[in-house]
């Protein structure tokens, strides 16, 4: 068995964030245009996102983003399919009432993607 090169896992990891910011980011950023508490609330998990992965990961500077938060999502959804009886909801239908686990995703495109 071979380990994937650098250049397919930071593909496989953009891949990844793109389809979950079509799911979580582009509604959330949406909705947090018009709602500024839901802004505020993506833009407090957005910071803590970035310094779990600055403080919490050694050598982060040297690893690509994307493969950073990929592997942080994996982790989040890992923790939370174990605790929830293997159940995730997808985004919520109404962001003012999305849920911590729903904001944290969306904020990872936040970060990821902080135009």
């Amino acid at each position: 068995m071979f380990a994937p090169g650098p250049a397919l896992l930071e593909s496989s990891a953009r891949r990844q964030l793109q389809q979950l910011n079509t799911e979580f980011g582009e509604p959330a950023a949406t909705a947090a245009a018009i709602l500024p508490a839901l802004s505020a609330q993506l833009d407090q998990h957005a910071a803590a996102v970035r310094d779990i992965l600055e403080f919490g990961v050694e050598d982060s500077a040297r690893i690509p983003l994307s493969i950073l938060l990929a592997g942080y999502v994996r982790g989040l959804l890992d923790h939370f399919a174990e605790g929830a009886d293997g159940f995730l909801a997808g985004a919520p239908q109404i962001w003012h009432e999305a849920d911590w686990l729903q904001l944290r995703l969306a904020a990872v495109c936040q970060y990821a993607d902080p135009a």
